[in-house]
């Protein structure tokens, strides 16, 4: 193992940034930043692809390199290629890291203990848990920071993944949990709004009417939970009259146990979780 030296200190702010792995998440982040004021000379992009490589060249004017070359060029390196990809792509670019150099992994299932294991003793590494509203710079990012972790890096990563929505930080023990509720939550979502907009549908809606219902009635009821910080039993009382048609919507779905089948849904996600982790 390579011995790290002085780790990188607040005065050089989130330095030079290198994307190893373009591909949705890390073509996200990259977008993000380059939205939020980067300039595609602080950024560099490694992919798998030749195509998606000259994509992001031509779409985003960043420089693609090889992993190797990216991760030395890079004060901050962002891991973000499958969770199996994960051990290979760290062995490959680990003599390349120079002393100082973050490692930010968007992997689910990497533990931190399994990346420090394949980076320099001594490297900074935080793992992060993303997802994918941060298309549209309202997605979560949940981070962990590791062993060797300072403030001042978990200060740069907080910036880094803010360009793309909000972050929290948590103990690592809470990661499986957060990739069950956060990283997985978006399907869950998506599959209401498949359900409801195709209920529109079968109620003689034109799909085009009950999707715009749908997903304006997603929308604002989000905004609502956000901006007035009131519980949702609270939210959804006050939409229920007795003997309404939405008592009547929810006692049925009391009755098909909807809500403890989404409980045990997000526990099987993150039971699978935990067994990524330790496979």
């Amino acid at each position: 193992m390579v011995e790290q030296g002085e780790q990188v200190g607040p005065e050089d702010a989130i330095g030079r940034v290198a994307i190893l792995g373009a591909g949705n998440m890390g073509g996200t982040i990259l977008a993000g930043l380059l939205r939020a004021g980067r300039g595609p000379g602080d950024v560099v992009v490694s992919a798998r692809r030749p195509e998606r490589a000259q994509e992001l060249k031509l779409q985003h004017g960043v420089e693609v390199m090889n992993n190797v070359e990216a991760a030395a060029w890079g004060d901050t390196v962002i891991v973000a290629v499958k969770p199996r990809d994960v051990g290979g792509l760290l062995t490959e670019i680990s003599p390349a890291l120079r002393p100082g150099t973050l490692v930010i992994s968007l992997a689910a299932g990497q533990t931190i203990a399994s990346l420090e294991g394949n980076v320099p003793e001594g490297t900074p590494v935080i793992r992060v848990m993303p997802n994918t509203p941060s298309l549209v710079d309202q997605g979560m990012s949940v981070l962990s920071p590791g062993t060797h972790c300072r403030p001042e890096h978990t200060e740069r990563a907080q910036e880094l993944l803010s360009a793309t929505g909000k972050v929290l930080q948590v103990p690592e023990s809470y990661q499986d949990a957060v990739t069950a509720v956060s990283g997985s939550g978006p399907a869950y979502v998506f599959y209401v709004a498949e359900a409801m907009i195709e209920a529109g549908v079968l109620l003689g809606l034109p799909r085009p009417t009950s999707t715009e219902l749908v997903v304006q009635t997603l929308f604002g009821a989000a905004t609502m939970l956000r901006q007035t910080g009131t519980h949702p039993s609270i939210l959804r009382e006050q939409v229920t009259s007795p003997g309404g048609t939405t008592a009547a919507a929810l006692r049925l779905l009391d009755d098909q146990r909807v809500r403890g089948a989404f409980v045990s849904a997000i526990e099987a996600a993150c039971q699978r979780s935990e067994q990524l982790s330790k496979s």
